[in-house]
Parts: structure tokens; sequence; C-alpha cells
């Protein structure tokens, strides 16, 4: 008889399990809370779908921090190469931006999953929408569905339930108390790449909201983040902002608020800014002589004022403009994180992803404890685990090695 698997979760961890599963010759089914499949895959799209980052390996390695030794078996075997050559199978060929992030040439996501989706169909993937996984009775998992309560039991099953940002999309944490009550424990969900929170003026926030301040750095501590902002009506976002919102997450967590610091120009030396703002200013406005001087936007002057009293010399003003401080006291929560940290913790786990207390049972994707900045490091590791945890089930099913 053909051995079967269940996969809950139609994120691209569960996507890519289910792929190798049925690769295998393993009947697959794959149950989903919500009325479409890879609803947040198909939202990180829309804006350029960042696949994975061309940069050498052994620097995407560390972009996961802690949890990069336990990541590292699963990206050697299915790292930012295998995703490109997996996506140019698909029919979807990829390009190298000027960031070095890897995109679709269609540049969203839906042709790309529209070709997954039919090359699982034709695979013989069976997708049960509407499908809210409520926990387990003994080894059968539990299941709400249109038609009544579910019970669903298979010869390996593959968790992929994601993390608990963007939870209108499906994933939201709802997981952890009934496997906390499975015996598998997990690390506090946070959020992960997500904007600050900065107690702006209101004129500030009503005149500057949704304008973007460019080619900055932004500095926590000894780290320093080149890139690009926003200003919201709370605070910041933006690749530059997300790229130290874990840092300072913990630090307000620690101490209740932290301290950014913004170079406006960080292309140009303190003392040529000084030179500049030391010439007569003439008839023009404060604001305007600055502006020019130092080659400010309206919104790098604004900010400027927004910090404090504007320093009388020009020696002080350079000093604000590549040194701006602000006080951050808190981070978006998990309704607008790009993704979480935290999750089920590794130690649940042997090294195939299967947990120790309920063989048979794998475990995929961003539910697991890990976080990694944007730039296609967190979709690499999602296809990385789920590829991983689907290959460790077939071989569970069928009763082969690893």
């Amino acid at each position: 008889m053909k051995k079967t698997a269940a996969i809950i979760g139609a994120g691209p961890a569960g996507l890519s399990a289910a792929e190798v599963l049925a690769e295998a010759g393993i009947d697959v089914t794959l149950y989903e809370r919500m009325a479409s499949p890879a609803r947040k895959f198909l939202m990180a799209g829309r804006g350029g779908l960042n696949l994975t980052h061309s940069e050498d390996f052994s620097r995407v390695l560390t972009r996961y921090g802690a949890a990069a030794e336990r990541l590292k078996p699963f990206l050697d075997a299915f790292g930012p190469q295998q995703v490109r050559d997996w996506c140019a199978g698909l029919g979807q060929e990829t390009f190298v931006g000027s960031s070095g992030r890897v995109f679709p040439g269609a540049m969203k996501a839906s042709p790309l999953l529209r070709a997954w989706l039919r090359r699982l169909d034709a695979l013989g993937v069976k997708i049960r929408l509407r499908h809210d996984f409520r926990g387990f009775e003994g080894r059968a998992a539990l299941f709400e569905t249109p038609e009544g309560p579910l019970r669903v039991e298979a010869d390996a099953m593959v968790l992929a339930l994601g993390g608990a940002s963007w939870p209108r999309l499906g994933a939201d944490g709802s997981w952890v108390t009934p496997l906390t009550e499975a015996g598998l424990p997990s690390a506090p969900l946070h959020p992960a790449n997500c904007g600050l929170l900065i107690g702006w003026s209101k004129y500030f926030a009503e005149k500057f909201e949704g304008q973007p301040l460019k080619n900055i750095a932004l500095r926590c501590g000894s780290r320093v983040v080149r890139g690009e902002a926003m200003v919201t009506r709370r605070g910041l976002e933006g690749g530059a902002v997300y790229a130290l919102s874990g840092d300072l997450r913990d630090l307000v967590a620690r101490d209740g608020e932290a301290a950014v610091t913004i170079d406006l120009r960080p292309d140009v030396p303190k003392e040529t800014l000084a030179h500049k703002l030391a010439w007569p200013r003439g008839k023009q406005s404060q604001s305007n002589f600055i502006r020019k001087a130092a080659g400010l936007s309206p919104l790098g002057v604004a900010l400027i004022r927004e910090s404090g009293p504007l320093p009388e010399t020009p020696e002080g003003l350079a000093e604000r403009i590549k040194a701006l401080p602000l006080r951050v006291t808190g981070v978006a929560g998990l309704e607008r994180a790009i993704s979480t940290a935290g999750g089920l913790i590794w130690e649940a786990l042997d090294e195939n992803l299967m947990a120790k207390k309920f063989p048979g049972l794998f475990v995929a994707g961003e539910m697991l404890d890990w976080e990694a900045p944007t730039g296609g490091y967190l979709l690499t590791a999602c296809f990385a685990t789920g590829r991983a945890a689907g290959k460790a089930a077939a071989a569970f099913a069928t009763k082969e090695q690893v």
C-alpha cells in the first residue's frame, strides 16, 4: 500500500515538503487553514519577490545569527544557487539586482506560485483548504473544517504553520498551545524585521508621514546599516530599519527604550559639512541654508529640528547631521512585522527536524526558532527546511535511512 503524508500549512515550507514527498512516491495531502495557499508568499511578492541572495555562502550563513549552525546542513543541501535552479526548472528565470538580491524575472510571486502548484498537482498532491489545525489526539491531527471536525492520520506528518506575523494572511501562532501540550515547547514569538516606534511631534508626523529617507546610515551600538527608511505616523520603517529591528527590540525589552542614530550624509565627512555650514547665510532662512549647505531634503532638516534645539555652531550642526539621535520606545507589533522571531525550540527536534517526543512528526519553516533579515534569507531557509523535512518524512514513512 502506498505510504501517506499529511502536511499542515501551505506556505513555502509546506509546499516544499509536499514536492519532495510526492517525488519520493508518497501519497501527499496538504491542509491549509486559509481559502487559498501561500497568501503571505503572494503578499511578499507584491513589491518584487526577493527569493534569495547572491552573496558568498559563508556570508549568507552569518545572516541567521544564533541559528546558523542549526540551519547550515539544510542550507548546504538547498541554498541560494539551488533556489535559482529550482525556479528555472519551473520556467521562472531569476536575476541578481544591484544589491545582490535575487528576484524572479516577473518580479512577483504569482507566476512562480502558479507554476509550482501545477507541478504539485501533476505529482498528485491534494490540497485541502479551510482546514484549521487544532492539535493532536494521540498520533492524529485534528482540524476544524467547513464540514465539521476532522481527524487525520498518516505515516508521516510535516508541520509548516508559519510564525505569527501578518496573522490576517494565515499564520497567527495559534499552534503554540497545542504543540506545547503535546510536549513541543516554543520560545516566545516576537516581531522581526519590523518598524520602530518613535514619539514624533504631531506636526512632524502629520507633515512627513510616508516620506522617504534615502541613502542614510543607521547605527545601533557598533552595528551600522546603510540603506533607506520611511517615516510613518508612529516611527520608521524600511530596509535599513528592519536590519536593526531585532537588536532594538531586545534593547527595548531589556531597558524600556533604545537609542539609534542616523547619518543623513554618510558619504560626506563631518569636517566637510562643518566647513560648508560655516559659510555666510545671507538672507536665507536658517532651514533653507542648512538644507542647501548640507545637501539635505526638507525631511532631513525637519529631523534635525525634531531631535532637539539646533546646535549653535557649524561643528555642532555637522555632528547632528552625522549622528542624529532618536529615542526608540518600541517596535511595531506582529500584525505588521515581516517575520517572526522565536518558535519551536531546536532541542525538541532531532537532526532531521523530527520531534523527539513524536516520531514521524517533522517541523519546518518560520515556526522554528530562528530569524533573519530581509534580503531573501527568510524564504531561502523556509525552502531549505521544508525540503529537508520532506526528505526526512519520506524516509521515515518508508523506513529508509536518511
